[in-house]
């Protein structure tokens, strides 16, 4: 049976991939380092040691303890200032890659033709066949393989249009600077303490989206689903009746 291979990504949007989850990796390890110099979380006008904590990952907190190991801190040893140094580092090389990518998405038409689900697409009985589908590892095939499913869509706009915009604006309420320039993020955010909170949630549910990803990679065909991020060709597996 010959294959049908489809030419599924450009050379510009396998470029802006590859750099972000470049990026996404160093940040999210970078941010972990910063995370271990105080492995406790607050909410509002707390934050102090003796405050008790909204969030405390490490058992108690005790003096040295790490909520994360060295292998996934960059760097590996405890040096508070070195992280900072990649997270912003990376995080800035992050924003300005995906207000890029975000760009030339929006020109080319992909937002519109690949991301954005149809009505019919976001039925309750819609939804609730593709999720069914999923749990029982049924993917598509034939002309159905050419697109995104509505889990994948919602998943992706979920991403770019929320997670994405979250970590940045907490993380720059983080900043002194920013603080000054424009308080009224902290009072929208409940306060720096509040803001830090935020930004680690949303950075866990970033983790889950990519932790699902590789999964669903690795499920559907990983040497498939590489290829076409590597070369930009995908084989369309071929439908049942064909």
């Amino acid at each position: 049976m010959e294959r049908n291979v489809i030419y599924r990504h450009s050379v510009l949007t396998r470029i802006l991939h590859w750099l972000n989850a470049l990026c996404v990796l160093v940040v999210l390890m970078s941010g972990l380092q910063i995370f271990n110099a105080h492995p406790r979380l607050y909410w509002g006008e707390y934050g102090a040691n003796t405050d008790p904590a909204f969030i405390q990952i490490g058992g108690h907190n005790a003096p040295g303890e790490k909520a994360f190991p060295p292998w996934a801190t960059i760097p590996s040893w405890q040096d508070l200032a070195g992280g900072r140094r990649w997270h912003f580092f990376f995080a800035w090389v992050l924003v300005f890659n995906s207000a890029l990518y975000l760009l030339v998405s929006f020109v080319n038409g992909h937002v519109r033709r690949d991301l954005v689900p149809t009505r019919a697409e976001i039925s309750a009985r819609h939804l609730a066949r593709e999720l069914w589908n999923h749990l029982r590892l049924r993917f598509s095939f034939g002309q159905a393989a050419r697109h995104y499913n509505t889990l994948q869509k919602l998943a992706y706009l979920g991403v770019i249009f929320v997670l994405a915009p979250m970590m940045l604006v907490t993380g720059l309420t983080m900043s002194p600077g920013m603080d000054a320039a424009a308080p009224w993020l902290l009072e929208l955010l409940g306060g720096r303490q509040s803001a830090r909170t935020l930004h680690f949630l949303t950075a866990m549910l970033i983790v889950l989206f990519i932790i699902v990803h590789l999964v669903m990679v690795l499920l559907a065909g990983p040497l498939n689903e590489l290829r076409s991020m590597i070369t930009g060709r995908f084989v369309v597996p071929p439908d049942n009746a064909e």
